[in-house]
C-alpha cells in the first residue's frame, strides 16, 4: 500500500499547478496514527485563498488511496517562506516560465532597519535568461507573484516573490 505521505506529496498546488504541495514546502507533516492520518500544512500566507482547496484536495486524494479518517491541520508558525520551496520546485517553476524566488537565508534576530525604498532586484527571464527585466505589476495572478517583462525577448512572465 502507498503511504499517506507518498499520496500527500503528489497533491498539486491549486495556484501553481506545476508544483506539488511538497515542492512548494506547504506540506509540513503527514502522520499515520492507527487508522487515522493527520496532515499538517502551512499556507504561503495566513489569508491564502487556496487553503480550502488544498485541504479538500489532500482529503480527496487520501480518501481515494483508502485512508478513511483524514484530519488536515493548519500551522501558521513558523510562517512559510519561499526558502521552503524545494530545489526541484525552483527548477519546475523556471521550466514553466515562472521566475523562481531567490533564497533569503536565515532571518535576522533583533531590530531590523527600516528601508522605505523598494529593493533593487535583478530577476532573470525564465525564457531567455536575460537580466534586463522590469516589473510591470507588484502583483500577478496571485498575491505571491509579480508580473514582469523581459526587455530582450519582450516576453511577459510571472515571478514568485521572496517571502
Amino acid at each position: 500500500m502507498v503511504t499517506a505521505r507518498q499520496v500527500a506529496e503528489q497533491v498539486l498546488d491549486p495556484e501553481l499547478p506545476v508544483l506539488t504541495l511538497a515542492d512548494l514546502g506547504v506540506l509540513r507533516e503527514v502522520r499515520e496514527d492507527g487508522d487515522r492520518v493527520v496532515v499538517t500544512i502551512t499556507p504561503t500566507y495566513s489569508g491564502c485563498p487556496a487553503l480550502d482547496e488544498m485541504r479538500a484536495d489532500l482529503h480527496r486524494k487520501l480518501a481515494e488511496a483508502g485512508y478513511a479518517k483524514v484530519e488536515i491541520r493548519t500551522a501558521l508558525h513558523p510562517a512559510w517562506t519561499t526558502d521552503w520551496i524545494s530545489e526541484d520546485g525552483l527548477r519546475k517553476l523556471a521550466d514553466h516560465g515562472i521566475a523562481p524566488p531567490q533564497r533569503l537565508g536565515p532571518r535576522a534576530v533583533g531590530p531590523i532597519p527600516l528601508n522605505l525604498a523598494p529593493p533593487v532586484r535583478r530577476v532573470s527571464c525564465p525564457r531567455c535568461g536575460s537580466l534586463r527585466t522590469t516589473e510591470l505589476s507588484r502583483f500577478g495572478s496571485t498575491a505571491c507573484k509579480a508580473l514582469r517583462r523581459c526587455e530582450d525577448c519582450r516576453e511577459p512572465f510571472e515571478q514568485v516573490k521572496e517571502i
